[in-house]
Order: C-alpha cells, then sequence, then structure tokens
C-alpha cells in the first residue's frame, strides 16, 4: 500500500472540476521548475491558491505520475504570481485577467488585503470605477460566505456544488440555519431532495427514528408526490413510502408515525380526506387549489353574462358563409361556437388537423363584431406564439396574462384585482396544472365567459393535476369533441398517423395522395442512433427545405443511449462543431454560444417557466455570466443558476408540450418500454408540422400504440365540481 504524503504548491491550473461531485484535476507548483498533476475532491478550487494537499503517489499509465489526493487545505495566495492568478480566475465578479494585473501591480502582496479591508482604494486604480468597486466588494463578501459553506459541506461529507444556492437564500444566515434545521434545505431550495438535507441532518446528530426526522420524511413524501401528478396520497401508501426512505422497518415506527401525521394535523399543515373508505393525505395548498377551482366555476356557471348574442342571426352567417367562402365550418365546429357564446364555461376538444384554430377565428370574428373584450392566452411562450400565428390576434402566455409580482410572489391580477375582459380563450389546456388553473380562474371576473382548448388525447400537464380531464369528467362543463380530420389536414401523412395511433393503430408510411412527411427508420440498435442523426440533421432535413434549428429530438428518458442527456451532447458536437469562444460548464455539461437551452422550473424572479427554450446569445466569461434569448426576453444566468438549464437539441416527449417544431424525430427502442404508452407517443408525433421521423424497432412502437393505460392521478376536482365532497 502506498505511503501517505503530504505536498505543498501553488494551484497552477484547473485542468477539470464537476461543481456537482467536487472531483478535480488540477496542477500544482512544487518549486519555480516541479510541477504535478492532482486528482481528488475538493470543496472548490481556484488557481493562484496556496495548498496542502494529503495523498498517495500514483503511476497513471497514459499519463505519468500523479497524486491522489485524499485532503487538500488552502490558503490565499501570497505570492505575485500567485495573486495575478488567483484573482484572474474568475472567482471574484468584476474582476478577469486584465483587471487583475492592473490591481496586483498596484497593490502588490497587500492586494487582498486591500479588497477585503479599504476597498475604496480601489477607485485609484486606472480604469476601475465606483460601480465596479460595489461589484467586487458584494462579490469578495459573497465569495467568502460561499467558502465557508463549501468547508462545512464538505465536513458533512456533501456536494459543495450546492454552496452558492444555499448562501443565495439565506445570506450570512446559512451555517446557522442549516445546523438548526437542516430538513428546511429540502423544502426552500430547488435541487437539493431529502437525502441531502437527511444526510446532514444524521451527521448532525439527528436520531434515525426521532420524531423531527420522520416529521419531515411525510411533508417530503406529499410535497413530491406532485412530481408525479398527484396532489393526495393514500395514507397507507405514505407510511409505506416513509418507512422505505428512511430505511426503517414500518412496525418499528408505526406510532411515531402517528403521533407525526396528529401534529402536522392539528399545525394545519396537512389535509385528511377520505373517499371509498379510503383516508388521503395531502397539504392544504394542493387541496385548497381544487376546491377553489371547483367553487369557481360553479359560480361562474351560475353568474349572468354582460353580452347576449343573437344566435339564431349568427347561425345563419354559418350558411352564408357556407356559400360564400371555401373555409365553412362542420356541424361540430358550429356547435362549438354557439356553445362558447351561450354557456359560460366552454371546453373545445380535438386532435390535429380538426379546426380548433378554424373555430377560434370564427369566435373572435364575431366578439371583434360584437365589440366584445377578450384575451387569448396560452401556458407557455410557443403556444401563444401559435395562436398569434393563427388567428392573426395578440396572444400572451398566462403568466404574463396575471401578471406575476416578483415582490409578492403573487399575481397582480386575483380576486381582488379581476382582469377586465368578458372572454378569455386559452389554448392548450391540457398543459395548465391544478395551481395555475386555480391563479387563472381567481382572476376572473364571475361574468366573464371562459373557453379552454385542447387536445385531451396528449399527455397531462407536466405540474400536478388533472385539470382540463377532470373538468370533462365532471360534465358539469360544455364539452365539444372535435373528430373530423378536414380534407386539407388529410393530407398530411402526420395528422393521419396521430389519429391512427390514438385509435389503437400501428402508423403508415404511405396513404394515397398524402405528402410523405412520416417516416419511419427500423432500428434494433440504439447505439446507431448519432449515425441517423448525422444523416437526417446533414442532408435530410434540407430535402424538405427545414433549416436544423426547426427541428428537435423528442425521446421518452433521460439517461441511456437514447435519452436527452447523452443525444444532447451528440448533437451539440454534430450541430455546432469546433467551438473557440466563451463558455460556461457545470456538471459536465459545456454552455457555448448559440446553444439551445431549456428552462427545467418556474423561476418567477427571472420571469422563464419549465419548458422555455431559448438560444445562449452571450456569455461574459470574465464576470461568469450568460445571457439566453427567449422568444425576445433576455435572461441572465450565473453559474449557481445554470442546475436550471439543460441542453434542448433533444428534450423529453413531456417537455415538448404546447410547443411545435417544423421537424421532429423520436427514438423509441424497447429500453423506453417503462414509458411506451399511446399518449406519449401521440404527443410526440403531433408536435410535429412538417415532418416527423421516428427511429426505432416496430415493436416498440406496436406496445407504445397499444398501450391505452396512463398512470392514473389521484385528484378530487372532479368530485369537488360534482358533491360536497370535504377535507377534514
Amino acid at each position: 500500500m502506498a505511503e501517505t504524503e503530504i505536498i505543498h504548491g501553488i494551484i497552477d491550473r484547473v485542468i477539470y472540476h464537476n461543481e456537482e461531485n467536487g472531483f478535480a484535476v488540477f496542477v500544482v507548483q512544487l518549486g519555480r521548475d516541479n510541477s504535478v498533476t492532482v486528482k481528488g475532491t475538493v470543496a472548490s478550487i481556484t488557481a493562484g491558491e496556496q495548498v496542502s494537499i494529503r495523498g498517495v503517489w500514483n503511476m497513471h499509465q497514459k499519463f505519468g505520475k500523479q497524486f491522489d489526493a485524499h485532503a487538500c487545505e488552502k490558503q490565499a495566495p501570497s505570492s505575485i504570481s500567485g495573486l495575478k492568478k488567483y484573482l484572474g480566475s474568475g472567482l471574484i465578479k468584476g474582476i478577469g485577467p486584465a483587471y487583475a494585473d492592473k490591481l496586483v501591480t498596484a497593490f502588490g502582496e497587500k492586494v487582498l488585503e486591500v479588497i477585503d479591508k479599504n476597498p475604496e482604494r480601489l477607485r485609484s486604480v486606472p480604469g476601475i470605477g465606483a460601480k465596479r468597486v460595489e461589484i467586487i466588494i458584494t462579490a469578495w463578501k459573497d465569495q467568502r460566505e460561499i467558502s465557508n459553506i463549501m468547508v462545512f459541506l464538505q465536513n458533512k461529507g456533501i456536494s459543495t456544488t450546492y454552496a452558492v444556492k444555499i448562501y443565495k437564500q439565506y445570506k450570512e444566515n446559512s451555517i446557522a440555519i442549516i445546523e438548526e434545521n437542516p430538513y428546511r434545505l429540502a423544502q426552500d431550495i430547488w435541487g437539493i431532495g431529502f437525502k441531502t438535507a437527511d444526510q446532514i441532518a444524521q451527521k448532525n446528530g439527528v436520531a434515525a427514528d426521532c420524531k423531527r426526522r420522520i416529521t419531515a420524511a411525510l411533508l417530503h413524501i406529499i410535497q413530491t408526490t406532485a412530481s408525479d401528478g398527484n396532489l393526495y396520497i393514500a395514507l397507507d401508501d405514505l407510511k409505506t413510502e416513509t418507512a422505505t426512505l428512511l430505511e426503517l422497518e414500518l412496525e418499528a415506527i408505526q406510532l411515531i408515525i402517528k403521533g407525526a401525521l396528529h401534529d402536522l394535523y392539528n399545525a394545519d399543515k396537512i389535509k385528511l380526506l377520505t373517499y371509498q373508505d379510503i383516508h388521503y393525505i395531502t397539504l392544504p395548498s394542493f387541496y385548497f387549489s381544487e376546491k377553489g377551482i371547483a367553487h369557481k366555476v360553479v359560480k361562474l356557471l351560475e353568474y349572468p353574462c354582460n353580452h347576449t348574442f343573437d344566435l339564431a342571426t349568427i347561425e345563419q352567417s354559418f350558411e352564408k358563409t357556407a356559400t360564400e367562402n371555401s373555409v365553412a365550418l362542420n356541424e361540430h365546429q358550429r356547435n362549438g361556437v354557439i356553445a362558447c357564446l351561450q354557456h359560460k364555461v366552454t371546453i373545445i376538444t380535438g386532435g390535429p388537423g380538426t379546426g380548433k384554430t378554424t373555430l377560434i377565428k370564427k369566435l373572435l370574428t364575431i366578439l371583434d363584431t360584437q365589440r366584445v373584450k377578450y384575451s387569448l392566452a396560452a401556458p407557455t411562450g410557443r403556444a401563444a406564439k401559435r395562436i398569434t400565428e393563427g388567428t392573426g390576434r395578440p396572444a400572451s402566455t398566462l403568466h404574463r396574462l396575471l401578471d406575476f409580482d416578483v415582490s409578492t410572489m403573487g399575481f397582480r391580477h386575483n380576486e381582488s384585482n379581476a382582469l377586465a375582459l368578458d372572454y378569455l380563450i386559452v389554448d392548450e389546456a391540457s398543459m395548465i396544472d391544478v395551481f395555475l388553473a386555480q391563479a387563472l380562474l381567481k382572476a376572473l371576473p364571475y361574468s366573464a365567459h371562459l373557453v379552454l382548448i385542447g387536445d385531451i388525447d396528449q399527455l397531462p400537464s407536466v405540474g400536478a393535476g388533472n385539470f382540463l380531464h377532470d373538468m370533462i369528467a365532471s360534465k358539469k362543463i360544455t364539452t365539444i369533441h372535435l373528430q373530423h380530420i378536414f380534407r386539407q389536414a388529410q393530407n398530411s401523412l402526420i395528422v393521419i398517423n396521430a389519429h391512427k395511433i390514438n385509435n389503437g393503430e400501428f402508423p403508415v408510411s404511405s396513404h394515397e395522395d398524402s405528402r410523405k412527411d412520416f417516416i419511419f427508420i427500423k432500428e434494433d440498435n440504439p447505439e446507431n442512433i448519432p449515425q441517423h442523426l448525422e444523416t437526417i440533421f446533414g442532408k435530410g432535413l434540407r430535402h424538405y427545405g427545414i433549416h436544423k434549428d426547426d427541428a428537435i429530438v423528442l425521446t421518452p428518458m433521460h439517461r441511456g443511449v437514447a435519452g436527452t442527456q447523452k443525444l444532447n451532447h451528440d448533437l451539440q458536437q454534430m450541430l455546432c462543431g469546433p467551438y473557440e469562444g466563451p463558455v460556461m460548464t457545470y456538471a459536465g455539461a459545456q454552455y457555448q454560444i448559440g446553444d439551445r437551452v431549456m428552462q427545467l422550473r418556474n423561476n418567477y424572479d427571472k420571469h422563464v417557466f419549465n419548458g422555455d427554450i431559448g438560444i445562449i446569445e452571450s456569455i461574459n466569461a470574465e464576470d461568469k455570466i450568460m445571457q439566453v434569448n427567449f422568444l425576445g426576453q433576455l435572461v441572465e444566468y450565473e453559474t449557481s443558476d445554470l442546475n436550471e438549464l439543460v441542453h434542448a437539441y433533444a428534450i423529453s416527449i413531456h417537455k415538448s408540450q404546447g410547443s411545435e417544431f417544423a421537424a421532429v424525430v423520436i427514438p423509441l427502442f424497447m429500453q423506453h418500454f417503462m414509458m411506451l404508452q399511446r399518449n406519449l407517443l401521440y404527443t410526440a408525433v403531433t408536435r410535429a408540422k412538417k415532418l416527423c421521423i421516428i427511429i426505432g424497432q416496430s415493436k416498440a412502437v406496436a406496445m407504445a400504440v397499444k398501450n391505452n393505460k396512463s398512470v392514473e392521478r389521484i385528484t378530487f376536482l372532479q368530485q369537488f365540481l360534482t358533491s360536497d365532497l370535504a377535507c377534514r
């Protein structure tokens, strides 16, 4: 066994550092002409720092003699060369290599002391003004606090990648809060799960079976059930999952769980609902969201509207249009328009090519003629853009319509400040989760009409709940199902196959006079996907007049050779080629100007939302700031924000809802068998406008087409709309 040694030196450069797990490869200068490559896990690492590293020497077959670090103690640099490297590394926002050189030249070995204790002296350096001094002061203070948190987390065996997020949330109280109640991390900070918080808690001496730990686990499971779309969890399932999560025997903690649930109930932190003799647990916010929706819908249906329409004259106008105009409404479309004018709440649902947009345009023409005030909206920016393109009228996202206020973390339009409109028409309503639905309904005047348009056969919302499905299932809402495929839509194999899939039939590659816009490439080996993508993105798209930027890969899963992670890496290399510009890195991914990226969560501070897709427009390597363009809106990201982004050359089918792309490529293999469902494949195919290509196994496609047993979400909106079901 190799003998442990301690080496001392200055970090010359960092070759690789994974901020997620702390693993790093870096070069340490031991003397003037003596340097060594070191690898190991470190809290943070910056060129120029003085280090004492304990570890063992190792002879690598390819790279020669290396030092494997077991522990690393760091000190701020004291030499001139070390200080220049340290300050020029980008560690402190506002100081890059150029400013580092100026500062070290001006203040020599005392430069860090000046920044720390007399920062006003920085203004004496040419080119450094008051604004940059403020940036440097703030960054220096933040970095010092973040370093303390990193060391604290490292001592607890936790990845230091969370340090910046923790500091942003709790500031100088970070360590005190973590020590007092580490379980707050899982509730307050996106990206930190219960396991991480629990690891810190147990390092702090929290007993495995104490009530505090069990209470935290119960809340965590109730909250995270929403990530699967559920709003409730059966009590027996909650108990079992809690014991499994904590790796304890259920029998041994039954009484503690009972006491914890009793305390949570008395503190009004959970609700209990009993339905068909099964007890369900939920959070008050989940319960009141569904209950609030049901209450408002019932009130809307009862409340008189501000406008009455001459329905007989409007129906006559349909006949006139049919004789004068080739674009005539069919019977279902006419019924849909009349229903929207006649009823306070109406749902229009139908697949591609069934005329939903034509129906909306006719409705809007009538509302314009009658001078009725309306708004058009959709859950995402891309979906809103599609309505605008389809109708010629402006549309906005629901978040923009409701006007989110960052200072209050709520919408400005609510029950006290209703929207000033008579009609609200919302497209892609299947995407709306229960929380956005509640906010929307709260902001709607009682006199207003609500028209929800969507495809009920698509996947349910990414967020929790089953809003559109439950509204239809209640049979309280007038619902028009558009089923007829119009002749112009019948010319598209995409449309034909979407309906075939929805009817449980295998898609076809040709059909009468239809254009060949649907291709099935049979491939049994998912390892060959990159070669097919090379052909498609290299030549295939050009044949259809489609630019590579208008194409996307949609896949069922994130991991594996056919998952988003691997395919994004392949496509970035394939589509972007050699790149020498500024970059930002996070968790092994490299972000560069021109990359297509996707937001992974609702970030109300930045006004970007889960599933939004943008293009990286600029990267400031010195200040470590990246700007992403989301449909004309520039949003800034720092390094600590990058866990909210992923590359979006390939995205999951779930995340594609509400978007359309000129070309869609869908890898489908039996390794995806857990996800192979009819509504998943149907959703993917209906994202394509001009070209849809499936690469994969016939068996996998057949399995998806046959499997119509989508996972049922545990929600009670349908029951709230039809009964006086109440929580206790």
